[in-house]
C-alpha cells in the first residue's frame, strides 16, 4: 500500500528516494506474450535453447521495452499518491539506458527517487523521477532512466 500525500508534501519530497516496488517475475510466458504483443520474435527472447546455444545470456532474455514497460506497475506500487490528483500521463525520458539484460526467470523491482517536482501550471505538476530497474541477485541494474510525468488536479474553485 503506497502512501498518501497532500501536494506540498510531494513537493518537499524532491531530491529523495520515494520508493520501491515489490520483485516481479519476468519469467518465459511473459516474454512471449510481449513478443506477441509487440510482434518481435527475434530469437533471443523466444526461444531459450537457441539463445542458450547462440549467446552470452544462457538463456532468453526479456525486451528492453518489456523492461521499461514495467515501469508502470512499479510506481503504482511504490511511489506516493497524491491527494486531489485526478490523473497522471507519462510525458516521456530524458535519459533510457539498457544497462543489463534480465534473463527469463528473473525478478525485477523499481526503485524512485523524486528528483523534481514542480508546479508548471495551477493544476499540473511536472515530476521527474530518476528510476533503476534492479534485478534480484545481481549487481547492476536492468535500465536507469530519468522519466518525466504530469500529474493534474481538479480545477480550483475560486469563491467570489
Amino acid at each position: 500500500m503506497t502512501a498518501v500525500v497532500e501536494r506540498e508534501a510531494y513537493l518537499a519530497m524532491a531530491g529523495q528516494e520515494v520508493g520501491v516496488s515489490a520483485w516481479h517475475l519476468v519469467d518465459q510466458t511473459r516474454i512471449d506474450v510481449f513478443a506477441d504483443a509487440t510482434e518481435d520474435h527475434q530469437f533471443i527472447h523466444v526461444d531459450p535453447q537457441r539463445a542458450a546455444r547462440e549467446t552470452a545470456f544462457g538463456t532468453s532474455i526479456a525486451h528492453g521495452f518489456l523492461t521499461l514497460s514495467l515501469l508502470s506497475v512499479f510506481s503504482y506500487e511504490a511511489m506516493p499518491k497524491i491527494r486531489g490528483a485526478t490523473m497522471g500521463v507519462n510525458y516521456g525520458f530524458d535519459r533510457l539506458r539498457f544497462i543489463s539484460p534480465v534473463r527469463a526467470g528473473s525478478r525485477v523491482r523499481g526503485r524512485f527517487m523524486l528528483t523534481e517536482a514542480t508546479m508548471r501550471k495551477p493544476n499540473e505538476l511536472l515530476s521527474r523521477t530518476a528510476v533503476s530497474v534492479e534485478i534480484e541477485g545481481e549487481k547492476r541494474s536492468a535500465l536507469v532512466a530519468d522519466w518525466l510525468g504530469l500529474i493534474y488536479f481538479a480545477e480550483q474553485e475560486t469563491t467570489v
